[in-house]
C-alpha cells in the first residue's frame, strides 16, 4: 500500500534533492511538460507524441487524500485503489453495517456515498514561473527569502486563479529551488463511493505481503466525481481494457508520486539515518502496540481502529525498508560518489560557489530545532481541528501574502472542506492518539524541559489527553463551522478546552517555524537553487525533479526480476489466491471468494510488475498500455523500492499492480456491479 499517507512522519522541511546524473533506462518520474521523447525512442523504439500526453493528461485524477487515479468513462467513474478510499468505507460504517469489512457496491449513483474531505483534480495547465519567483527573492537570505517567495507564490496563484470553486492553483517548487511551475487544476469537491471489495480481498496476505510479491491483492476501487449534485460529463476519459498484461510489453504509470529524496547531500541523509528514521520507527512502533492492545478490547473498538493501524503498519515498514537502504554501504557509496561527482564537475564555478557547506551548517541547525518543532505538534484529528481553526482565524485577517502556506486565498477553500466535512470521530482513539504524542514528547524532550511544560502544566499526559477529549464539542462539524465563520473573535471567545490548548502553543509552535525558516529552510531554499544550477551545467536540463505530489509520468515494461538465484514470475493468477490461503488471517479467503470459486476464473492474471519508477502517491495511479488505455491499477511496490525515496535500481524496483482483467471479473463475479460493467463498456479477454 505505497500511498496511504505516511502517518506522524515527523515535521517536513523541503530538503534540495534531484537527479546526480542523467537518468537511465526506466529511471524518472517526468513532469507532462518535460517528457523524455527521444531518450524513451531510444530505448524502446517508440514514444508517445504531445497528443498522446494532452489526452492521458486530461484523465488523470489527483485524489487530496494523498493518493492517484484516472477517469474512466464519461460519467465521471474514477478508478483508484481500495487502500485509498479505505477511510470513506471507515467513516461510513457503523457497528451494524462495516462497509470496510464487506465491502460497497451502489444499486445506482443514488446510492453513492459522500467521502468527506474527497477532492478530485486534473491538471489543465503548467506554467514556468521560475523568473517572477526567483526574482522577489533576489539576494534575500533567512526568513526573508522564505517570506519573499511565499508572498509571491501566494500572489501568483490568487492571480491565476479566480474561480476558487472550479479551479486550484499551486505553485511547486522543483529542483529544491531551481524552478518553480505553476499547476492549474479543474476540481470536484464532491466525490462520491461506487464501488469497492471487501476489505479482505483488497489486503489479502496482509502486512506480510506488503511491499512484497507475488500478491494476490484485489486493491481497486471506483468513486464518481460530482457537480451540482450530478455525476459530471468527463468525455477526457482512458478506455478500460480488461485483458492481460503481456510480458515484455511498455507500460506507463501516471500519477502524482508523493516525495523523494534522491540528491539529499551527505549531511541531509545522515540526518535521515542517525535523528529522524530512528526516531520515527520508535515512537510509531509504541503506537502500533498501544493500538492493537485497545482494540483486542472489544468488536466495536477492533472495527474503528482498522482504518488507523493499517496506515500505521504501512508506514513503518516503509521507514523500516528506508532505514534499510541508508544502511547498506553499497547503496549509500554510490550515491556519496554521484555527489563527488558533482562537486568536481561544478568545481572552480564562482556562480555556484559552495552550495553543500550551506546545506551542511543548515542540517546541523535543524539536528537543534527538530526535537522541539517534532513534539510541539499533537496528534489527532481533535487537535487538528483546533490548530486548524485558531491558525485560521489568525491567518484569513492578514493580507494575502503575508498568510502562513496553507491559509491563502487559493488554499482556503481545500482547508475549509477538509475542517467542515462531517466524519465520525471516536473519543477512544483521539485519545490514545493525543495521550502517546505528548507521552513522546514528555520523554524526548525531557521532563524538565519548557516545551514540555508548556505542552503538559502539571498534568500527565494520559490525564490531559482524556480531560481534552471528554471536553471538547470539535467532534460535531456545526461546532466547528460557527468556529470557523466566527472568526478570531470567536476562536478567542472561546472556552472549549482543545481550543485552548491549540490557542496555548500556537505562539511556541510560531516562533519554532521562524526559526527554522531562517537557520534551515532559507539556507536550503538558496543552496538548493545553486546545486539545480550546478546539475544543469554538469548534465544539462533532461533531468527530473523529485516528487512533489504534482502529476508526472513514468514508462517502463511488464517483467518480473531475478533474486536469490531464482526468477520471480511477472504475474499472478487469481486461481494463486485459493493455493495461498490458510484459512487464518491475514491469509484467510475474503467470503465473496470463498462463496464464488467454482465461478471464478482461476486463469485470470490478478497483480502484476512493471519496470516504473514509482513512490508513494502513486496508490491508484492508471497502468495505460501504448495504445493509452488502462489495463490496471498501481497499488504498491517490491520490497526493493521502498529505498527509492532515494534512488532508482532497474534491476530489482518493481511497481505492483492490480490488472484490468482481475477487476473485471470482480465486478462481473464477486461483487456484481451491472451498472458499471455496463458504464465501463468492455468485457474480459
Amino acid at each position: 500500500m505505497i500511498s496511504r499517507s505516511i502517518l506522524f512522519a515527523s515535521v517536513a522541511l523541503t530538503f534540495t534533492a534531484a537527479l546526480a546524473t542523467p537518468a537511465v533506462a526506466e529511471e524518472g518520474m517526468w513532469t507532462f511538460d518535460a517528457f523524455p521523447a527521444e531518450q524513451m525512442r531510444s530505448e524502446y523504439g517508440w514514444a508517445p507524441d504531445q497528443a498522446w500526453l494532452n489526452r492521458i493528461r486530461a484523465s488523470a485524477v489527483r485524489l487530496t487524500g494523498g493518493c492517484s487515479a484516472s477517469f474512466v468513462s464519461g460519467q465521471g467513474l474514477i478508478l483508484t485503489n481500495h487502500h485509498c478510499i479505505a477511510s470513506c468505507l471507515y467513516e461510513n460504517s457503523n457497528d451494524t453495517d462495516d462497509l470496510l469489512k464487506n465491502g460497497f457496491v451502489a444499486a445506482n449513483t443514488r446510492d453513492e456515498k459522500k467521502c468527506a474531505g474527497q477532492q478530485a483534480e486534473i491538471v489543465t495547465a503548467i506554467t514556468d514561473v521560475t523568473g517572477d519567483i526567483k526574482s522577489a527573492i533576489g539576494t534575500m537570505t533567512g526568513e526573508a527569502l522564505i517570506k519573499a517567495r511565499d508572498a509571491r507564490i501566494a500572489a501568483i496563484e490568487t492571480e491565476s486563479c479566480t474561480d476558487l470553486a472550479a479551479t486550484r492553483c499551486q505553485v511547486v517548487s522543483l529542483f529544491g529551488g531551481g524552478q518553480y511551475k505553476l499547476y492549474t487544476y479543474r476540481k470536484y469537491s464532491d466525490v462520491r463511493l461506487a464501488w469497492a471489495p471487501e476489505d479482505r480481498a483488497a489486503t489479502f496476505g496482509g502486512d506480510p505481503d506488503n511491499f512484497n510479491f507475488p500478491r494476490y491483492s484485489l486493491d481497486a476501487s471506483f468513486l464518481r466525481a460530482y457537480e451540482n449534485g450530478k455525476p459530471v460529463a468527463t468525455p477526457n476519459h482512458l478506455a478500460w481494457s480488461p485483458r492481460a498484461p503481456k510480458e515484455g510489453e511498455i507500460t506507463f504509470v501516471v500519477g502524482n508520486p508523493g516525495s523523494t529524496s534522491r540528491l539529499f547531500t551527505q549531511s541531509q541523509l545522515a540526518f535521515e539515518r542517525e535523528v529522524r528514521l530512528p526516531m520515527t520507527v520508535a515512537v510509531m512502533s509504541e503506537l502500533r502496540g498501544r493500538l492493537i492492545r485497545a482494540m483486542e478490547e472489544s468488536a466495536q473498538k477492533e472495527r474503528e481502529g482498522l482504518d488507523l493501524l493499517g496506515g500505521i503498519e504501512n508506514s513503518l515498514k516503509v521507514y523500516i525498508g528506508r532505514t534499510t537502504a541508508l544502511n547498506d554501504p553499497a547503496f549509500t557509496d554510490k550515491l556519496a560518489q554521484e555527489e563527488e561527482k558533482l562537486k568536481a564537475l561544478s568545481k572552480g564555478n564562482a556562480a555556484i560557489g559552495d552550495p553543500w557547506t550551506a546545506i551542511d551548517g543548515a542540517m546541523r541547525a535543524y539536528r537543534a530545532n527538530y526535537t522541539a518543532l517534532r513534539f510541539t505538534q499533537p496528534s489527532g484529528d481533535l487537535y487538528g481541528y483546533a490548530q486548524a481553526l485558531v491558525r485560521a482565524a489568525a491567518e484569513r485577517v492578514k493580507p494575502n501574502g503575508e498568510r502562513l502556506p496553507g491559509y491563502t486565498d487559493s488554499a482556503l477553500p481545500l482547508a475549509e472542506k477538509r475542517l467542515l466535512d462531517e466524519r465520525p470521530v471516536y473519543p477512544w482513539l483521539e485519545d490514545l492518539q493525543l495521550g502517546w504524542s505528548l507521552s513522546k514528547a514528555r520523554e524526548y524532550l525531557g521532563a524538565d524541559d519548557l516545551d514540555t511544560k508548556l505542552l503538559l502544566g502539571k498534568e500527565s499526559p494520559e490525564a490531559l489527553a482524556q480531560r481534552l477529549v471528554s471536553g471538547t464539542k470539535l467532534a460535531d462539524p456545526a461546532v466547528r463551522k460557527a468556529l470557523w465563520d466566527g472568526g478570531q473573535s470567536a476562536i478567542e471567545a472561546s472556552d472549549d478546552p482543545m481550543i485552548i490548548f491549540a490557542r496555548s502553543l500556537d505562539g511556541r509552535q510560531r516562533e519554532l517555524q521562524k526559526l527554522i525558516n531562517e537557520q534551515t529552510g532559507g539556507p536550503l531554499a538558496a543552496a538548493g537553487a545553486k546545486l539545480a544550477d550546478a546539475r544543469f551545467g554538469a548534465y544539462g536540463e533532461k533531468l527530473y525533479p523529485d516528487a512533489t505530489f504534482t502529476l508526472r509520468i513514468s514508462y517502463g515494461k511488464v517483467g518480473g526480476w531475478a533474486e536469490r538465484g531464482r526468477n520471480v514470475p511477472f504475474a499472478t493468477t487469481m486461481g494463486g489466491t485459493f493455493e495461498r490461503a490458510t484459512g487464518n488471517a491475514p491469509f484467510d479467503l475474503a467470503p465473496a471468494f470463498a462463496a464464488n470459486e467454482a465461478r471464478i476464473d482461476k486463469s485470470v492474471t490478478y497483480d502484476f510488475v512493471s519496470t516504473n519508477d514509482i513512490i508513494g502517491g502513486n496508490s491508484g495511479s492508471p497502468v495505460i498500455d501504448r495504445a493509452g488505455n488502462v489495463i490496471g491499477a498501481a497499488f504498491d511496490g517490491n520490497i526493493h523500492s521502498l529505498g527509492g525515496n532515494y534512488g532508482y535500481d532497474p534491476l530489482l524496483n518493481r511497481t505492483v499492480s492490480v490488472s484490468a482483467e482481475a477487476v473485471q471479473e470482480a465486478l462481473e463475479v464477486m461483487y456484481p456491479a451491472p451498472n458499471l460493467v455496463k458504464e465501463l463498456a468492455a468485457k474480459k479477454r
